[in-house]
């Protein structure tokens, strides 16, 4: 070897060197690695493996802009470099240009489908912005590159091509022989939510992470099911895990923003949102969410350019326009009814948008004083949205009749004492649209009470209280109920109390828990909760019924979709309130809506006494009330009451005859519903 090969052979050696030492310290020592990558830099100018370890290293040391500025050339000299555009993708997330950093990372899983990091980066960006069928195809295909057993490539492939029988089959032998494979684990836990079986994705989770506790994909999975089990201040406690090593995650910080809107705090999650709609400043459905907590906490200007921005950016999102519709303050522009028709017309808007829509139109005919369009605008979106669901009246009729049957005076008698004894809670029941907002912004303006939400906290510990066995209805809800001790009520009380105490944040001796469905449940409250009020808030069931329907819920009330279904769940509700009028004389309170319209300070009063609260002032200025409303009343509980909606039923009263045949006899004896005392 003569020296000239010498000497170009010895630089390249100690440039090989130095570049395995300084990867070597990438992940233990970045600062370090930095330095080494720089000296391989001055003797190389531009080397390519060198500069992709500076701007992994300054990505890595919290310096998102000096990461891009290393990679931005090297990501143009390399055009086909899967891992070039992967790790370029991840500096521009760090420096807060997140639409920039899935264009990165889609060109990496484009050039190198093999990058399992670079797939659930992207999965994490798409779940930021709302895109949650692209998300998840994105963490399957994560899965998918990540799985280097042969023996898992064909369940991987199931999954990602959503096939889940396949998957299932395939993964419950593969753990039957390998009990301990965390990515086994993991994907089975992927099949069990996407059927949602929820409780058994949780149990595999938990097995998962005690294998490998570093296991982030799946403490991110285990977040996410906790949270859709509203078991929130666990999935919290999980995605401050996953920030604490890992800060800038949009995919986590997008969890951590929803589950804080969940527990009431809008201030952090509108942070959140707010910094996340500033990286992604063309995702419409980040200025959506933003806009949804902006609302709550009532202020309007910025909700409603949040808004605006969803709609300039894409006018087919239905959920945007149905969200001006629904703040009954708002008037649609002529332009905005062109816009949405125009949608409408598209034959590829989705169906969810199209109903939405649809919705939302049915209002702007009904400000128009169009009413028959305005109506088959409504009629056509629940049409649309209840082909989309299940909902059989009659079983809610029978639920109705074993309640009544089950919660009779003797077993109120035989459980007297039982129960958790405190004070606390005050339900207010009911049908929706009845005007539970209002008698909730009413006692929240009290001193003494803390408003909170529609919590689903009753409704789930009443539905955990099944014990299902072949042919035995006495292990379901209600006639479960029968068997509890009253140790069991106790307890189931006490769970109750300390499950929403995530939502009382300022300290008052009373909350008032506003989901109507509670109604089901009353007899079970009075058990469990014998000291709680429960507020019976009713209204003309025309009325109430048409206003039921011209609304899209964001969940529950499948009920709603129909008017015969409407009607046959007043009655329902009627029957079922009129048995504990009867077996519990005056233990539940009654709000007629349009008394309290027309009487108010007579009904303020009355109120309040039955909740053993003293009379002030504020209750009468409950539209002062500067606490965060998270219903479709919102905005109109922030005005003064006015009683032109009373009556807005009649302008459609031709077109609600199935309506009125479902309600049969309640709709006649409705004339003696307000007399008081009743």
């Amino acid at each position: 070897m003569n020296a000239a090969t010498r000497g170009d052979a010895e630089p390249s050696g100690c440039l090989d060197e130095a570049l395995t030492r300084a990867l070597d310290l990438l992940a233990r020592e970045p600062a370090q690695a930095l330095a080494r990558a720089h000296e391989v830099c001055a003797t190389a100018p531009g080397h390519p493996v060198a500069t992709l370890i500076i701007g992994m290293a300054q990505r890595m040391l919290g310096n998102g802009a000096a990461a891009v500025a290393a990679l931005e050339p090297l990501a143009r000299a390399q055009p086909k470099a899967g891992v070039t555009h992967y790790e370029y993708g991840l500096a521009l997330a760090a420096a807060g240009q997140g639409e920039a950093a899935v264009r990165s990372l889609q060109r990496a899983v484009e050039l190198s489908p093999h990058l399992p990091g670079a797939w659930r980066a992207l999965g994490d960006h798409l779940t930021a912005l709302g895109e949650v069928e692209a998300a998840d195809a994105a963490y399957a295909q994560h899965i998918k590159a990540a799985t280097r057993d042969p023996r898992l490539m064909r369940a991987a492939a199931a999954l990602c091509a959503n096939d889940i029988p396949t998957a299932e089959v395939l993964l419950r032998e593969h753990l039957r022989q390998h009990p301990t494979d965390v990515a086994a684990i993991r994907m089975f836990a992927e099949v069990a939510a996407r059927i949602g079986r929820f409780a058994e994705a949780e149990t595999l989770l938990v097995r998962c992470l005690e294998l490998a506790p570093g296991f982030a994909e799946a403490r991110a999975h285990y977040a996410t099911v906790l949270n859709r089990q509203n078991r929130h201040l666990e999935a919290l406690r999980e995605v401050d895990t996953l920030l604490a090593s890992d800060a800038h995650n949009p995919g986590h910080r997008n969890l951590k923003a929803s589950i804080l809107v969940a527990i009431g705090e809008y201030d952090q999650a509108s942070g959140l949102y707010g910094r996340l709609a500033a990286e992604y400043p063309r995702q419409p459905r980040l200025w959506l969410n933003y806009g949804h907590v902006l609302k709550t906490c009532g202020r309007l200007p910025e909700a409603l350019q949040a808004y605006r921005n969803c709609i300039n950016l894409a006018p087919h999102v239905g959920d945007a326009w149905f969200t001006l519709a629904n703040l009954k303050t708002f008037r649609f522009s002529e332009a905005d009814i062109d816009t949405m028709q125009r949608v409408l017309q598209r034959q590829d808007a989705p169906v969810n948008d199209r109903l939405q829509l649809h919705f939302a139109l049915g209002k702007a005919c009904e400000d128009a004083g169009h009413f028959e369009q305005s109506f088959q605008h409504y009629c056509q979106g629940n049409r649309l949205r209840r082909s989309q669901i299940q909902y059989d009246a009659a079983e809610t009729s029978r639920i109705v009749e074993r309640s009544r049957a089950l919660y009779t005076r003797e077993l109120f008698a035989q459980h007297a004492g039982s129960g958790s004894l405190a004070p606390d809670p005050i339900f207010v029941v009911g049908l929706p649209r009845a005007g539970s907002t209002l008698v909730d912004q009413i006692l929240s303006s009290h001193s003494l009470v803390e408003g909170t939400m529609e919590l689903y906290d009753m409704i789930d510990l009443a539905r955990g209280l099944n014990r299902p066995g072949p042919g035995d209805t006495g292990g379901q809800y209600p006639e479960v109920v029968a068997r509890l001790s009253a140790q069991e009520l106790r307890s189931l009380g006490e769970r109750y109390l300390e499950q929403t105490r995530v939502q009382r944040k300022t300290g008052t001796p009373y909350f008032v828990d506003k989901m109507p469905n509670n109604f089901l449940y009353a007899g079970l409250i009075c058990l469990a909760l014998p000291n709680a009020k429960i507020i019976d808030v009713r209204r003309h069931p025309l009325g109430c019924g048409f206003s039921v329907f011209k609304q899209h819920f964001a969940r529950g009330q499948h009920f709603s979709y129909d008017l015969a279904d409407i009607g046959r769940y007043y009655r329902d509700y009627f029957e079922l309130m009129a048995h504990f009028d009867a077996v519990l004389p005056g233990r539940i309170h009654r709000v007629h809506y349009e008394t309290l319209v027309e009487d108010t300070e007579r009904q303020v009063r009355t109120l309040l006494e039955y909740c053993g609260l003293p009379f002030e002032e504020t209750c009468l200025r409950f539209y002062e009330n500067e606490r965060a409303v998270r219903t479709a009343s919102s905005e109109q509980v922030r005005q003064p009451i006015f009683r032109d909606g009373l009556d807005q039923w009649r302008r459609y009263e031709q077109w609600l005859e199935p309506l009125k045949i479902a309600l049969g006899p309640v709709l006649d004896t409705h004339a003696g519903m307000t007399r008081p005392g009743n």
